[in-house]
């Protein structure tokens, strides 16, 4: 069958007018002709309905990790060398029966993908991130750098963007907390999200961005786009840019944050910090960009507030205490999502920040997630209220009601 497929594909290769872009339908219609040449030896039908397909898939998709992309049930793909390609499913993870033909042909694919996103990987550059049309993230290592082949992991993301009441129908946070978060998004409260690497932190961003009112004027900034805002009109979307050999200069989540300031914006999303660019958003939420929301990896909300003043530090050289006055004046609200060992996400902890005690960051729980039990493989438990938002200013100034607060 492999044998059947190349030849499809260098006979239509052979045929094609490299002279202009022709259109899928066009790149169809060789396709056709050429499984309908005589000379050929051709499999049965369902071998040369398959062999269509993926001969399509090598010339205008991914070639064989097309089918795992258009596979709305899978959420992750992982490729670890030509041979071995795994994807997620359902929260658990499959070794596909399926590998590339060559590595060279996993390397074309490689090159396809960084340049449909306008990025560079070779010897000189062997690491990227990227994404694909449809805003899936993409990370790629090359070999010798990944020492048993190229790698490629790709973090696909849902066709329609989750809203709040997708999260809810899955059980990821109450009602109660649910319209508590929808006060404080409309009352402009800064909000950080912090978790681990797949507890859907970018996800809830964006369903957090569903409360922002349609009237701000809002900037998203990010190192590859990811995220999907919907109904607000008044929307820039900025992302970063590596330098090159080309000598094209890098353009940072530092560099966009500043000029962000400068666009006149009511809300600032930064979708992930991982360094110095914390200071500049902490910056931002301490200038009056109230409502600005950010995420960041972290195993508790006490411990991203650890990473925060060591990701300040990688940007510029300021007394501990100088760090946690602008944190504490900065950020309002922590919310930190985890993975259970039943691979459902949720939110675990929100706590507010109230200020700074003996040199000390003071953190108020306000809710947290508490194991019941566990039925039927799936872990039961309830969100529990431990206190109130000591801090209404910002509810009570965009005259929201405080019974949730």
């Amino acid at each position: 069958m492999t044998d059947y497929v190349e030849e499809i594909k260098n006979r239509v290769l052979a045929q094609m007018d490299v002279s202009r872009n022709m259109s899928d339908e066009e790149i169809q219609t060789l396709i056709d002709e050429s499984i309908a040449e005589k000379d050929i030896i051709r499999p049965p039908l369902k071998k040369r309905e398959a062999a269509r397909e993926q001969v399509f898939y090598a010339l205008r998709g991914l070639d064989i990790l097309q089918e795992l992309i258009n596979d709305p049930e899978i959420t992750e793909i992982m490729v670890n060398g030509y041979e071995h390609i795994f994807y997620e499913k359902g929260g658990c993870l499959f070794q596909w029966d399926r590998q590339f033909v060559s590595r060279d042909r996993l390397e074309d694919t490689i090159q396809s993908i960084v340049a449909a996103g306008n990025r560079m990987v070779n010897e000189a550059v062997p690491i990227v991130d990227t994404r694909l049309r449809d805003g899936s993230r993409v990370n790629i290592v090359l070999s010798p750098i990944a020492v048993d082949g190229s790698v490629v992991t790709i973090r696909k993301f849902p066709a329609h963007p989750m809203q709040m009441k997708d999260l809810l129908a899955r059980g990821s946070l109450s009602e109660e907390i649910a319209e508590f978060l929808k006060r404080l998004v409309q009352a402009g409260y800064n909000m950080f999200v912090s978790g681990g690497t797949g507890s859907g932190k970018t996800t809830f961003l964006n369903a957090l961005s569903g409360y922002i009112p349609v009237s701000e004027r809002v900037i998203t900034i990010e190192d590859s786009a990811e995220l999907q805002l919907n109904g607000i009109p008044n929307l820039v979307r900025l992302e970063m840019r590596a330098a090159n050999l080309e000598n094209v200069a890098e353009i940072s989540i530092r560099q966009l944050i500043r000029t962000a300031l400068r666009m006149r914006p009511d809300r600032i999303l930064v979708g992930e910090c991982r360094g110095a660019e914390a200071l500049d958003m902490l910056q931002a939420m301490n200038t009056g960009h109230d409502g600005s929301l950010s995420t960041g990896h972290a195993n508790s909300c006490q411990d991203m507030l650890s990473r925060l003043e060591t990701m300040v530090l990688m940007g510029m050289e300021l007394p501990v205490n100088a760090i946690r006055g602008q944190i504490a004046s900065g950020i309002d609200i922590l919310i930190h999502l985890g993975r259970l060992r039943d691979r459902t996400r949720k939110v675990l902890d929100i706590m507010e920040i109230e200020g700074i005690f003996q040199g000390e960051i003071c953190l108020k729980p306000l809710y947290c997630f508490e194991e019941t039990g566990e039925q039927n493989g799936k872990i039961a438990g309830e969100w529990k209220r431990l206190g109130k938002l000591a801090h209404m200013e910002k509810l009570l100034a965009a005259g929201l009601e405080t019974g949730y607060a």
